[in-house]
């Protein structure tokens, strides 16, 4: 008995010391992310490059000298769930549905091009090629066909050409993109696990079982969605900003949106998922979208660990291997884009507009690293460390070099026209 309390307490010191240090760590980890984040932005590279770079370098740090405990993991893993659900709650809440379905005629072409050239070319390049598992490659050519909006719109801004008619088009076809990307990591959610256990069934006859059971759960999550967003929604925005003053109505909001995106995990989607529609959700009302910006801070607090976590899951032994096959799925991950949406977007445009959209389309970002993250959690057999790593190349790789181009072409097209 004295053996057993001796060692809990002495567990009992471990933890009240190891506590400070996992907080100390936390708070250098945000302060350097906002520093990153306000260096970077000066000179034009997207913050998402800095944090990665701040996770890898704290794995490196913690190879060398052991100090991230189990504790500081764990919390970190779940500050990093926190940053997805708020990221792709933003994704949500920003996306006007009831727009782009009116747009969806002029879009639909370039973004069928876009995703199934470029999710073609993702799984060809790393299934035929590189020799990458079925279940791997799948994830790859998920993650393939996302685009990270947000890089190359702030170049578009910058140069006063996001209101022209190119640029609406390239904006409605990434949100779009956005949609389906996500759509679709909800399908490879449902399948690769029975693809992964069904040893002794074909595998069409798995994806066709599956898929059965993913669209039944899907139609009643949609229609439990579709209700609240109709009969609901509306009205608890409104209660929300009775009672309470700015920020409160929006962590309301923010709280609700949790709540879904519990409802989507239990229903066997990811919370990431959940917290995506959660966000369309509100995004019909004009009301809960002013209150946008009260969750800016909570989007600036938790989005950044994400990031930093995909860092710190960056196996350095994987490193070497993680470039080779980076540099190979990064030509694809361009090519994909640049035909995919390229050769469409001519016949909505002209051969400017088709190259400058093309272009614009490349980078990867948020979304495709949620794909990866995702399989990285399930097992190699699912995301193999090197197979993360090169897509993590390729994601830093399109948002620094796609804005650089693209400024560029931006500034050459507005000299002619002028």
């Amino acid at each position: 008995m004295l053996g057993i309390g001796f060692k809990a307490s002495v567990g009992m010191i471990e933890s009240v010391h190891t506590l400070p240090l996992v907080i100390l760590l936390m708070g250098v980890a945000l302060t350097l992310a906002i520093l990153i984040k306000s260096l970077l932005a000066k000179i034009g590279i997207p913050a998402l490059i800095g944090y990665l770079i701040l996770g890898f370098i704290l794995k490196l740090l913690d190879v060398k000298w052991n100090f991230l405990s189990t504790q500081a993991e764990e919390i970190f893993e779940f500050l990093a769930e926190l940053g997805i659900i708020s990221l792709l709650f933003r994704v949500g809440l920003e996306s006007d549905v009831i727009g782009l379905v009116s747009q969806l005629p002029k879009a639909f072409g370039i973004l069928i091009g876009d995703v199934l050239i470029s999710g073609v070319f993702g799984f060809s390049t790393a299934y035929f090629l590189l020799k990458i598992a079925l279940i791997p490659s799948l994830f790859v050519a998920t993650a393939f066909t996302a685009t990270s909006v947000g890089v190359s719109v702030s170049v578009w801004r910058e140069k006063n050409a996001i209101r022209t008619n190119n640029g609406e088009i390239l904006l409605d076809v990434a949100e779009l993109d956005d949609i389906v990307s996500v759509i679709l990591m909800a399908f490879l959610f449902a399948v690769v696990l029975s693809l992964h256990n069904g040893t002794n069934v074909s595998i069409l006859s798995t994806l066709a079982l599956t898929s059965k059971v993913f669209l039944i759960k899907a139609i009643g999550f949609a229609t439990l969605c579709l209700l609240f967003s109709r009969y609901v929604e509306r009205h608890l925005t409104k209660f929300f900003s009775k009672i309470e003053k700015p920020p409160d109505p929006m962590l309301e909001v923010v709280g609700v949106g949790f709540i879904i995106a519990a409802l989507a995990g239990l229903l066997g989607f990811s919370a990431a998922i959940g917290a995506f529609f959660a966000g369309l959700l509100f995004s019909r009302d004009s009301e809960a979208v002013k209150m946008d910006a009260s969750f800016g801070a909570l989007y600036e607090l938790f989005t950044p660990f994400f990031f930093i976590g995909i860092g710190l899951n960056i196996d350095p032994r994987a490193l070497n291997t993680g470039l080779a096959i980076g540099s190979v799925l990064l030509i694809a991950a361009v090519l994909g884009k640049l035909i995919g949406a390229g050769i469409p977007a001519f016949f909505a445009t002209d051969c400017t507009g088709a190259t400058l959209i093309g272009f614009s389309m490349i980078p990867r970002a948020e979304i495709a690293m949620i794909v990866m993250q995702r399989g990285l959690i399930l097992g190699d057999w699912a995301v193999p460390s090197n197979v993360f790593a090169a897509m993590v190349f390729v994601c830093a790789a399109t948002s620094v070099i796609v804005p650089i181009f693209l400024h560029s072409l931006l500034g050459k097209l507005q000299l002619q026209e002028e």
